[in-house]
């Protein structure tokens, strides 16, 4: 049985520089730091980063829950991400949006006034 999301891991090629910036992007310094993984809880879920040489979009997109996604995408570009997907309502008033890291990979971001992390716990 499917319980939700857990853990997003992205590939990178760079894992000095992607954990500099996902530290700075989340606000947080990783939990587990070794060379092979590095991994961050992000209110109570994982974003992991995987060296493996490459960086890339295949595969799903995460999207992150934030509160106010215009400043969130404002914040983040002047990071050094770029947007891949303008922001966009996709009904009842939430919203999402893709930015492209620096490394490749596809962060995406959603605000869902309905979703409780309480309710679901």
């Amino acid at each position: 049985m499917i319980k939700g999301l857990r853990t997003v891991a992205y590939p990178v090629a760079d894992l000095a520089a992607a954990k500099d910036w996902y530290s700075t992007v989340f606000g947080a310094q990783p939990y587990f730091d070794q060379p092979f993984y590095v991994g961050f809880n992000i209110g109570g879920f994982e974003l992991g980063l995987i060296p493996d040489g490459t960086s890339g979009t295949a595969g799903s997109t995460v999207y992150w829950g934030v509160e106010d996604i215009e400043a969130e995408v404002t914040r983040i570009t002047s990071l050094g991400a770029t947007v891949h997907g303008a922001i966009q309502d996709v009904g009842e008033s939430i919203r999402t949006v893709e930015l492209a890291d620096p490394f490749g990979n596809i962060l995406g971001l959603i605000y869902n006034p309905h979703f409780d992390l309480a309710a679901v716990r």
